[in-house]
Order: C-alpha cells, then sequence, then structure tokens
C-alpha cells in the first residue's frame, strides 16, 4: 500500500537497494577470496606467497567489516528480512 508521500516506500526501496549492493558486494569478496586461498603456499617464491597471504587476510577483513554493515543496515523487527538476508548468505557460502 502506498503512502500519501511516497517517501516511506522510497526509502524502503533505497535501503533495500543498500542491502542488495552489499549483499553483491559479499559474494564478489567471497569468489576473491576462494580464489585467493587456493593460491596460498603454491608458488616457489616466498615474496609471492606472503603477498598472497596478505591479500586473502585483506579479503577476509572486508568481507567482515561487510556483513557488520549489513547486519546494521537489516531491520530486526521484520523476520521476512533474515530469512532473506540468510538464503543470500548461503548461496554465496557464508
Amino acid at each position: 500500500m502506498a503512502s500519501k508521500t511516497g517517501t516511506s516506500d522510497a526509502s524502503d526501496d533505497y535501503a533495500r537497494g543498500r542491502r542488495d549492493g552489499l549483499r553483491l558486494a559479499l559474494a564478489i569478496l567471497a569468489a576473491e577470496e576462494a580464489k585467493w586461498a587456493a593460491l596460498l603456499g603454491e608458488s616457489r617464491s616466498w615474496r609471492t606467497n606472503q603477498i598472497r597471504e596478505v591479500r586473502h587476510k585483506t579479503l577476509q577483513v572486508g568481507q567482515q567489516r561487510v556483513k557488520t554493515v549489513l547486519n546494521r543496515l537489516t531491520p530486526k523487527e521484520n523476520a521476512a528480512i533474515s530469512e532473506e538476508l540468510t538464503s543470500a548468505l548461503d548461496e554465496i557460502g557464508l
């Protein structure tokens, strides 16, 4: 049901879009993290292995920060959003 001013619907759409964007960011970070996890320790060069470990850890930290922001933006009173979030995180393997 639309409100008289339409601002509530617009702000709900905006918030939903922000959450969707954060979920997309999580998916991208998860894919990159998996790529770097597979390369850990594979090189003969210790320097290359160190750089890969740093990149891997950086991606893990980034994922955690995005999860934190997503949790802050998720409404607490709506259980449907929680199910939506859970299914999105399950899809990307988090």
